[in-house]
Protein backbone atom coordinates (compact mmCIF):
# COMPACT_ATOMS: atom_id res chain seq x y z
CA UNK A 1 0.00 0.00 0.00
CA UNK A 2 2.56 2.31 0.86
CA UNK A 3 4.32 2.09 -2.48
CA UNK A 4 0.94 2.50 -4.06
CA UNK A 5 0.56 6.22 -2.62
CA UNK A 6 4.12 6.66 -3.15
CA UNK A 7 3.22 6.53 -6.65
CA UNK A 8 0.05 8.00 -6.93
CA UNK A 9 1.78 11.72 -5.51
CA UNK A 10 5.37 11.10 -7.23
CA UNK A 11 3.86 10.63 -10.80
CA UNK A 12 1.66 13.76 -10.97
CA UNK A 13 4.59 15.78 -8.71
CA UNK A 14 7.64 14.43 -11.17
CA UNK A 15 5.06 15.74 -14.20
CA UNK A 16 4.37 19.11 -12.32
CA UNK A 17 7.66 19.93 -12.03
CA UNK A 18 8.77 18.79 -15.64
CA UNK A 19 5.78 20.77 -16.69
CA UNK A 20 7.02 24.21 -14.74
CA UNK A 21 10.51 23.60 -15.83
CA UNK A 22 9.38 23.88 -19.37
CA UNK A 23 7.17 26.82 -19.25
CA UNK A 24 9.39 29.08 -16.29
CA UNK A 25 8.94 32.18 -16.35
CA UNK A 26 5.71 32.25 -17.23
CA UNK A 27 4.06 35.30 -19.62
CA UNK A 28 4.22 38.89 -17.99
CA UNK A 29 0.45 39.30 -19.25
CA UNK A 30 -1.53 36.31 -17.58
CA UNK A 31 -5.04 36.68 -19.36
CA UNK A 32 -7.87 34.37 -19.66
CA UNK A 33 -6.62 32.89 -23.02
CA UNK A 34 -2.62 32.72 -21.64
CA UNK A 35 -4.06 31.29 -18.37
CA UNK A 36 -6.41 28.81 -20.25
CA UNK A 37 -3.55 27.78 -22.61
CA UNK A 38 -1.11 27.11 -19.53
CA UNK A 39 -3.95 24.80 -18.53
CA UNK A 40 -4.72 23.18 -21.65
CA UNK A 41 -1.10 21.91 -21.84
CA UNK A 42 -0.78 21.09 -17.43
CA UNK A 43 -3.80 19.50 -17.65
CA UNK A 44 -3.14 17.53 -20.73
CA UNK A 45 0.54 16.17 -19.50
CA UNK A 46 -1.08 15.28 -16.65
CA UNK A 47 -3.49 12.99 -18.11
CA UNK A 48 -1.53 11.38 -20.94
CA UNK A 49 1.50 10.81 -18.63
CA UNK A 50 -1.26 9.28 -16.49
CA UNK A 51 -2.91 7.02 -19.25
CA UNK A 52 1.43 5.79 -20.14
CA UNK A 53 1.48 4.53 -16.78
CA UNK A 54 -2.02 3.10 -16.72
CA UNK A 55 -0.98 0.79 -20.00
CA UNK A 56 2.39 -0.31 -18.94
CA UNK A 57 0.63 -1.52 -15.56
CA UNK A 58 -2.01 -3.54 -17.33
CA UNK A 59 1.04 -5.52 -18.99
CA UNK A 60 1.06 -7.53 -15.82
CA UNK A 61 5.08 -7.27 -15.82
CA UNK A 62 6.49 -9.36 -13.18
CA UNK A 63 9.28 -6.45 -12.30
CA UNK A 64 6.06 -4.08 -11.47
CA UNK A 65 5.20 -6.79 -9.40
CA UNK A 66 7.87 -6.80 -7.53
CA UNK A 67 7.68 -2.93 -6.59
CA UNK A 68 4.33 -2.81 -5.70
CA UNK A 69 4.07 -5.62 -3.98
CA UNK A 70 1.70 -7.90 -6.00
CA UNK A 71 -0.30 -7.86 -9.55
CA UNK A 72 -3.46 -7.15 -7.09
CA UNK A 73 -1.50 -3.65 -6.03
CA UNK A 74 -0.91 -3.11 -9.25
CA UNK A 75 -4.49 -3.12 -10.36
CA UNK A 76 -5.46 -1.00 -7.51
CA UNK A 77 -2.70 1.85 -8.62
CA UNK A 78 -3.81 0.79 -12.02
CA UNK A 79 -7.50 2.13 -11.47
CA UNK A 80 -6.24 5.20 -8.95
CA UNK A 81 -4.62 6.76 -12.26
CA UNK A 82 -7.35 6.19 -14.22
CA UNK A 83 -9.58 7.93 -11.78
CA UNK A 84 -7.10 10.87 -11.62
CA UNK A 85 -6.37 10.45 -15.83
CA UNK A 86 -10.42 10.59 -16.00
CA UNK A 87 -10.66 13.86 -13.48
CA UNK A 88 -7.28 15.84 -15.53
CA UNK A 89 -8.91 14.47 -18.68
CA UNK A 90 -12.31 16.55 -18.07
CA UNK A 91 -10.45 19.33 -16.98
CA UNK A 92 -8.42 19.63 -20.18
CA UNK A 93 -11.64 18.88 -22.14
CA UNK A 94 -13.16 21.82 -20.05
CA UNK A 95 -10.15 24.38 -20.71
CA UNK A 96 -9.79 23.11 -24.27
CA UNK A 97 -13.66 23.50 -25.36
CA UNK A 98 -14.52 26.62 -22.71
CA UNK A 99 -13.59 29.63 -24.99
CA UNK A 100 -15.67 28.04 -27.82
CA UNK A 101 -18.30 28.00 -25.77
CA UNK A 102 -17.90 31.85 -24.25
CA UNK A 103 -17.24 33.18 -28.36
CA UNK A 104 -20.63 31.48 -28.71
CA UNK A 105 -22.73 32.77 -25.67
CA UNK A 106 -20.75 36.34 -26.53
CA UNK A 107 -19.09 36.69 -23.81
CA UNK A 108 -15.43 37.12 -25.71
CA UNK A 109 -14.35 37.22 -29.02
CA UNK A 110 -13.23 34.72 -31.04
CA UNK A 111 -9.00 34.64 -30.43
CA UNK A 112 -6.47 34.81 -33.20
CA UNK A 113 -4.34 31.71 -34.49
CA UNK A 114 -2.20 30.55 -36.59
CA UNK A 115 1.29 31.47 -37.78
CA UNK A 116 3.60 34.23 -35.98
CA UNK A 117 3.13 37.48 -37.42
CA UNK A 118 4.89 39.06 -39.91
CA UNK A 119 8.73 39.49 -38.58
CA UNK A 120 8.36 36.46 -36.37
CA UNK A 121 10.60 34.05 -36.33
CA UNK A 122 9.88 31.73 -39.51
CA UNK A 123 9.08 27.20 -38.75
CA UNK A 124 10.98 24.73 -39.24
CA UNK A 125 9.82 22.07 -41.43
CA UNK A 126 8.40 19.51 -38.70
CA UNK A 127 7.18 22.33 -36.46
CA UNK A 128 5.06 23.67 -39.79
CA UNK A 129 3.66 19.81 -39.93
CA UNK A 130 2.66 19.90 -36.38
CA UNK A 131 0.75 23.32 -36.94
CA UNK A 132 -0.48 21.58 -40.36
CA UNK A 133 -1.96 18.75 -38.21
CA UNK A 134 -3.25 20.37 -35.17
CA UNK A 135 -6.85 20.88 -36.42
CA UNK A 136 -6.73 16.64 -37.18
CA UNK A 137 -5.27 16.07 -34.02
CA UNK A 138 -8.02 18.47 -32.13
CA UNK A 139 -10.95 16.42 -33.70
CA UNK A 140 -9.30 13.26 -33.05
CA UNK A 141 -8.41 13.84 -29.46
CA UNK A 142 -11.95 15.08 -28.68
CA UNK A 143 -13.69 11.95 -29.75
CA UNK A 144 -10.96 9.73 -27.94
CA UNK A 145 -11.80 11.77 -25.26
CA UNK A 146 -15.29 10.97 -25.44
CA UNK A 147 -14.55 6.85 -25.99
CA UNK A 148 -12.39 6.95 -23.04
CA UNK A 149 -13.94 9.10 -20.37
CA UNK A 150 -17.19 6.33 -21.37
CA UNK A 151 -15.13 3.15 -20.97
CA UNK A 152 -13.45 4.46 -18.04
CA UNK A 153 -16.64 5.50 -16.23
CA UNK A 154 -18.31 1.57 -17.57
CA UNK A 155 -14.92 0.24 -15.44
CA UNK A 156 -15.93 1.95 -12.60
CA UNK A 157 -19.34 0.47 -11.92
CA UNK A 158 -19.36 -2.95 -10.29
CA UNK A 159 -22.77 -4.25 -11.62
CA UNK A 160 -21.53 -4.28 -15.16
CA UNK A 161 -20.51 -7.51 -16.16
CA UNK A 162 -17.24 -8.53 -15.57
CA UNK A 163 -16.88 -10.22 -18.81
CA UNK A 164 -18.16 -6.84 -21.01
CA UNK A 165 -15.81 -4.94 -18.22
CA UNK A 166 -12.94 -7.34 -19.64
CA UNK A 167 -13.84 -7.07 -23.33
CA UNK A 168 -14.25 -3.07 -23.53
CA UNK A 169 -11.80 -2.16 -20.84
CA UNK A 170 -9.23 -4.07 -23.84
CA UNK A 171 -10.96 -1.09 -26.18
CA UNK A 172 -9.18 2.02 -24.15
CA UNK A 173 -6.05 1.06 -25.67
CA UNK A 174 -7.18 2.29 -29.09
CA UNK A 175 -8.62 5.34 -27.33
CA UNK A 176 -5.07 5.92 -25.63
CA UNK A 177 -3.06 5.79 -28.84
CA UNK A 178 -4.98 8.58 -30.68
CA UNK A 179 -4.62 10.60 -27.55
CA UNK A 180 -1.06 9.86 -28.48
CA UNK A 181 -0.87 11.35 -31.76
CA UNK A 182 -3.11 14.16 -30.45
CA UNK A 183 -0.50 14.76 -27.84
CA UNK A 184 2.36 14.45 -29.67
CA UNK A 185 1.15 17.12 -32.14
CA UNK A 186 -0.38 19.88 -29.69
CA UNK A 187 2.26 19.35 -27.03
CA UNK A 188 4.21 22.78 -27.15
CA UNK A 189 6.84 22.24 -29.65
CA UNK A 190 9.45 23.75 -27.53
CA UNK A 191 9.18 21.18 -24.64
CA UNK A 192 10.84 17.92 -26.88
CA UNK A 193 14.16 19.69 -26.39
CA UNK A 194 13.60 19.72 -22.58
CA UNK A 195 13.51 16.98 -20.32
CA UNK A 196 9.29 17.39 -20.29
CA UNK A 197 9.43 16.57 -23.63
CA UNK A 198 12.09 13.58 -23.18
CA UNK A 199 10.26 12.04 -20.39
CA UNK A 200 6.56 12.15 -22.39
CA UNK A 201 8.12 10.68 -25.30
CA UNK A 202 9.85 7.53 -23.06
CA UNK A 203 6.21 7.45 -21.43
CA UNK A 204 4.13 7.17 -24.59
CA UNK A 205 6.37 4.97 -26.44
CA UNK A 206 6.57 2.32 -23.16
CA UNK A 207 2.49 3.15 -22.98
CA UNK A 208 2.16 2.48 -27.20
CA UNK A 209 4.28 -0.87 -27.32
CA UNK A 210 1.97 -1.98 -23.74
CA UNK A 211 -1.47 -0.81 -25.96
CA UNK A 212 -0.25 -3.02 -29.02
CA UNK A 213 0.56 -6.21 -27.20
CA UNK A 214 -2.89 -5.35 -25.11
CA UNK A 215 -4.49 -5.45 -28.86
CA UNK A 216 -2.90 -7.84 -30.46
CA UNK A 217 -3.62 -10.21 -27.02
CA UNK A 218 0.29 -10.83 -26.18
CA UNK A 219 -0.39 -10.03 -22.37
CA UNK A 220 0.24 -12.82 -20.28
CA UNK A 221 0.45 -15.31 -23.27
CA UNK A 222 3.47 -16.74 -21.71
CA UNK A 223 2.28 -17.41 -18.59
CA UNK A 224 -0.64 -19.66 -19.85
CA UNK A 225 -0.81 -23.12 -19.58
CA UNK A 226 -3.01 -25.62 -20.97
CA UNK A 227 -5.03 -28.04 -18.81
CA UNK A 228 -8.08 -30.15 -17.89
CA UNK A 229 -10.67 -30.30 -15.07
CA UNK A 230 -9.96 -33.80 -13.16
CA UNK A 231 -12.43 -33.51 -10.03
CA UNK A 232 -15.29 -30.60 -9.64
CA UNK A 233 -16.79 -30.93 -5.87
CA UNK A 234 -19.47 -28.31 -4.35
CA UNK A 235 -20.32 -27.04 -0.68
CA UNK A 236 -24.14 -26.04 -1.47
CA UNK A 237 -23.44 -24.37 1.99
CA UNK A 238 -21.19 -22.02 1.47
CA UNK A 239 -22.16 -21.61 -2.21
CA UNK A 240 -18.55 -22.81 -3.42
CA UNK A 241 -16.93 -25.06 -5.34
CA UNK A 242 -13.42 -26.37 -5.77
CA UNK A 243 -11.97 -27.21 -9.13
CA UNK A 244 -9.25 -29.34 -9.77
CA UNK A 245 -7.10 -28.92 -13.01
CA UNK A 246 -4.21 -31.55 -14.31
CA UNK A 247 -1.80 -28.99 -15.77
CA UNK A 248 0.01 -29.79 -18.81
CA UNK A 249 4.37 -28.96 -19.45
CA UNK A 250 5.16 -25.59 -19.09
CA UNK A 251 3.74 -24.55 -15.67
CA UNK A 252 6.96 -23.35 -13.47
CA UNK A 253 5.46 -24.33 -10.08
CA UNK A 254 3.68 -21.44 -7.64
CA UNK A 255 3.70 -20.10 -3.77
CA UNK A 256 1.34 -20.67 -1.45
CA UNK A 257 -0.81 -17.36 -1.78
CA UNK A 258 -0.30 -16.81 -5.35
CA UNK A 259 -3.48 -16.70 -7.59
CA UNK A 260 -3.83 -17.47 -11.52
CA UNK A 261 -6.14 -16.21 -14.12
CA UNK A 262 -8.25 -18.72 -15.33
CA UNK A 263 -10.38 -19.29 -18.76
CA UNK A 264 -12.98 -22.40 -18.49
CA UNK A 265 -15.02 -20.15 -21.26
CA UNK A 266 -13.10 -18.30 -23.84
CA UNK A 267 -16.64 -16.35 -24.23
CA UNK A 268 -16.24 -15.46 -20.55
CA UNK A 269 -13.03 -15.07 -20.73
CA UNK A 270 -10.51 -14.79 -17.60
CA UNK A 271 -11.32 -14.71 -14.47
CA UNK A 272 -9.33 -14.25 -11.32
CA UNK A 273 -8.76 -17.28 -8.46
CA UNK A 274 -6.74 -17.76 -5.73
CA UNK A 275 -4.82 -21.21 -5.97
CA UNK A 276 -5.55 -23.44 -3.28
CA UNK A 277 -2.91 -26.31 -3.04
CA UNK A 278 1.01 -26.46 -2.96
CA UNK A 279 2.41 -27.15 -5.95
CA UNK A 280 3.47 -30.50 -6.94
CA UNK A 281 5.62 -31.40 -10.06
CA UNK A 282 4.82 -35.06 -9.78
CA UNK A 283 1.22 -34.39 -9.85
CA UNK A 284 1.10 -31.32 -11.36
CA UNK A 285 -2.24 -29.92 -10.09
CA UNK A 286 -3.79 -27.27 -8.80
CA UNK A 287 -7.07 -26.46 -6.70
CA UNK A 288 -9.48 -23.55 -7.14
CA UNK A 289 -12.15 -22.72 -4.79
CA UNK A 290 -14.37 -20.42 -6.02
CA UNK A 291 -17.38 -18.35 -4.08
CA UNK A 292 -20.79 -17.44 -6.09
CA UNK A 293 -20.31 -13.84 -6.26
CA UNK A 294 -21.36 -12.91 -9.05
CA UNK A 295 -22.99 -13.40 -12.42
CA UNK A 296 -20.26 -16.16 -13.44
CA UNK A 297 -19.32 -17.95 -10.54
CA UNK A 298 -22.52 -18.29 -9.29
CA UNK A 299 -23.19 -20.59 -12.14
CA UNK A 300 -19.62 -21.79 -12.73
CA UNK A 301 -20.42 -25.13 -10.97
CA UNK A 302 -23.08 -25.68 -13.45
CA UNK A 303 -21.32 -25.13 -16.23
CA UNK A 304 -18.44 -27.28 -15.67
CA UNK A 305 -17.53 -31.16 -15.81
CA UNK A 306 -15.04 -33.57 -15.47
CA UNK A 307 -12.94 -33.33 -18.96
CA UNK A 308 -13.09 -30.01 -20.13
CA UNK A 309 -10.65 -28.00 -21.17
CA UNK A 310 -8.90 -25.35 -18.84
CA UNK A 311 -6.45 -22.17 -19.71
CA UNK A 312 -4.50 -21.02 -16.60
CA UNK A 313 -2.03 -18.01 -16.87
CA UNK A 314 0.37 -16.96 -13.70
CA UNK A 315 1.03 -17.69 -10.98
CA UNK A 316 0.89 -13.97 -9.77
CA UNK A 317 0.55 -12.15 -6.31
CA UNK A 318 2.96 -11.72 -3.90
CA UNK A 319 0.79 -12.96 -0.37
CA UNK A 320 3.38 -15.92 0.05
CA UNK A 321 3.67 -15.06 3.65
CA UNK A 322 7.43 -14.35 3.34
CA UNK A 323 8.60 -12.13 6.69
CA UNK A 324 11.54 -12.50 9.12
CA UNK A 325 9.64 -12.28 12.16
CA UNK A 326 8.80 -16.11 14.18
CA UNK A 327 5.30 -15.22 14.86
CA UNK A 328 2.28 -14.93 11.99
CA UNK A 329 -1.60 -14.23 12.59
CA UNK A 330 -3.48 -15.39 9.76
CA UNK A 331 -7.51 -13.77 9.02
CA UNK A 332 -9.40 -14.98 5.96
CA UNK A 333 -12.86 -13.68 5.83
CA UNK A 334 -15.27 -16.07 4.36
CA UNK A 335 -13.90 -17.13 0.82
CA UNK A 336 -10.39 -15.40 2.05
CA UNK A 337 -9.34 -18.47 3.75
CA UNK A 338 -7.85 -19.91 0.13
CA UNK A 339 -4.17 -18.82 0.63
CA UNK A 340 -4.46 -20.44 3.98
CA UNK A 341 -5.37 -23.29 3.08
CA UNK A 342 -2.57 -23.39 0.06
CA UNK A 343 -0.49 -22.47 2.80
CA UNK A 344 -1.25 -25.07 5.41
CA UNK A 345 -0.76 -27.98 2.69
CA UNK A 346 2.51 -26.27 1.78
CA UNK A 347 3.78 -26.76 5.70
CA UNK A 348 2.30 -30.09 5.95
CA UNK A 349 4.91 -31.50 2.78
CA UNK A 350 7.65 -28.74 4.66
CA UNK A 351 7.05 -28.06 8.09
CA UNK A 352 7.93 -24.54 9.24
CA UNK A 353 10.00 -23.10 12.05
CA UNK A 354 7.04 -20.17 12.51
CA UNK A 355 4.12 -20.19 15.17
CA UNK A 356 1.20 -19.58 12.99
CA UNK A 357 -2.60 -18.70 14.58
CA UNK A 358 -4.98 -18.70 12.28
CA UNK A 359 -8.89 -16.90 12.28
CA UNK A 360 -10.97 -18.00 9.89
CA UNK A 361 -13.91 -15.62 10.36
CA UNK A 362 -17.15 -16.47 8.25
CA UNK A 363 -20.72 -16.64 7.66
CA UNK A 364 -21.74 -19.46 6.03
CA UNK A 365 -20.98 -22.82 7.34
CA UNK A 366 -20.17 -26.36 6.09
CA UNK A 367 -19.70 -28.88 8.55
CA UNK A 368 -17.93 -31.03 6.15
CA UNK A 369 -15.13 -28.11 4.76
CA UNK A 370 -14.47 -27.01 8.16
CA UNK A 371 -13.43 -30.61 9.59
CA UNK A 372 -11.03 -30.51 6.37
CA UNK A 373 -9.92 -27.35 7.31
CA UNK A 374 -9.35 -28.69 10.93
CA UNK A 375 -7.31 -31.60 9.41
CA UNK A 376 -5.69 -29.50 7.23
CA UNK A 377 -4.72 -27.22 10.04
CA UNK A 378 -3.38 -29.95 12.66
CA UNK A 379 -1.06 -31.26 9.32
CA UNK A 380 0.61 -28.24 9.12
CA UNK A 381 1.02 -27.75 12.84
CA UNK A 382 -1.29 -24.33 12.29
CA UNK A 383 -3.43 -22.95 15.65
CA UNK A 384 -6.78 -22.76 14.39
CA UNK A 385 -9.51 -20.65 15.51
CA UNK A 386 -13.05 -20.77 13.93
CA UNK A 387 -15.39 -17.82 14.45
CA UNK A 388 -19.50 -18.55 13.28
CA UNK A 389 -20.83 -15.11 13.01
CA UNK A 390 -24.48 -16.26 13.95
CA UNK A 391 -22.40 -18.31 16.53
CA UNK A 392 -19.34 -16.36 18.03
CA UNK A 393 -20.23 -13.08 16.86
CA UNK A 394 -17.62 -10.49 14.72
CA UNK A 395 -14.14 -10.66 14.39
CA UNK A 396 -12.66 -7.19 15.92
CA UNK A 397 -9.38 -6.09 16.54
CA UNK A 398 -10.07 -6.23 19.83
CA UNK A 399 -11.40 -9.65 19.83
CA UNK A 400 -7.97 -10.50 17.56
CA UNK A 401 -5.50 -9.08 20.25
CA UNK A 402 -7.44 -10.79 23.07
CA UNK A 403 -7.36 -14.17 21.46
CA UNK A 404 -3.78 -13.88 20.14
CA UNK A 405 -1.89 -11.58 23.47
CA UNK A 406 1.38 -11.91 21.01
CA UNK A 407 -0.09 -9.78 18.41
CA UNK A 408 2.61 -7.09 18.19
CA UNK A 409 5.33 -9.66 18.06
CA UNK A 410 3.82 -11.63 14.84
CA UNK A 411 2.90 -9.98 11.34
CA UNK A 412 -0.05 -10.49 9.96
CA UNK A 413 -1.73 -11.74 7.03
CA UNK A 414 -5.39 -11.18 5.67
CA UNK A 415 -7.54 -12.16 2.76
CA UNK A 416 -11.17 -11.31 2.65
CA UNK A 417 -13.88 -8.40 2.27
CA UNK A 418 -11.92 -4.85 1.80
CA UNK A 419 -13.49 -2.71 4.85
CA UNK A 420 -13.00 -5.73 7.28
CA UNK A 421 -9.10 -5.62 6.84
CA UNK A 422 -9.14 -2.20 6.31
CA UNK A 423 -11.10 -2.31 10.24
CA UNK A 424 -8.49 -4.91 11.69
CA UNK A 425 -5.74 -2.55 10.10
CA UNK A 426 -7.11 0.17 11.45
CA UNK A 427 -7.29 -0.93 15.10
CA UNK A 428 -3.90 -3.17 15.58
CA UNK A 429 -1.76 -0.22 14.17
CA UNK A 430 -3.67 2.22 16.05
CA UNK A 431 -2.38 -0.03 18.92
CA UNK A 432 0.86 -0.80 18.03
CA UNK A 433 1.30 -2.92 15.32
CA UNK A 434 3.75 -1.65 12.56
CA UNK A 435 1.95 -0.98 9.66
CA UNK A 436 4.50 -2.81 7.12
CA UNK A 437 3.69 -5.98 9.43
CA UNK A 438 0.24 -5.77 8.29
CA UNK A 439 0.05 -7.21 5.29
CA UNK A 440 -3.69 -7.37 2.65
CA UNK A 441 -4.32 -8.97 -0.54
CA UNK A 442 -6.55 -7.21 -2.51
CA UNK A 443 -8.42 -9.60 -4.48
CA UNK A 444 -10.07 -7.10 -6.40
CA UNK A 445 -9.21 -6.67 -10.70
CA UNK A 446 -11.35 -3.56 -11.07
Amino acid sequence: MKNIKIALWLIPALLTALWLAANLPLPETLGFIAIRNLLVQYSGVLSLGAMSVIMVLATRARWLESWVNGLDKSYRLHKWLGISALVTSIVHWIASQGPKWMVGLGLIEAPQRGRPPGGGPSLDTVQAFFMSQRGLAEGVGEWAFYAAVFLMVLALIKRFPYKYFVSTHHLIAIAYLALVGHGIVLLNFSAWTQPLGIVMALLMAAGVVSAVLSLTRQIGRASRVTGKVESLKTFAELNASAVNIALEEGWLGHKAGQFAFVTFDRKEGAHPFTIASAWDPATRKVLFISKGLGDYTNVLPKLLSVGDEALVEGPYGRFTFEDRLERQVWVGGGVGITPFIARMKQLAQVPGTKTVDLIHSTKEVSTEALETLKTDAAAAGIHLHVLIDDRDGFLTGERLRKMVPQWKTASVWFCGPAAFGDALRGDLVANGLATEHFHQELFNMR
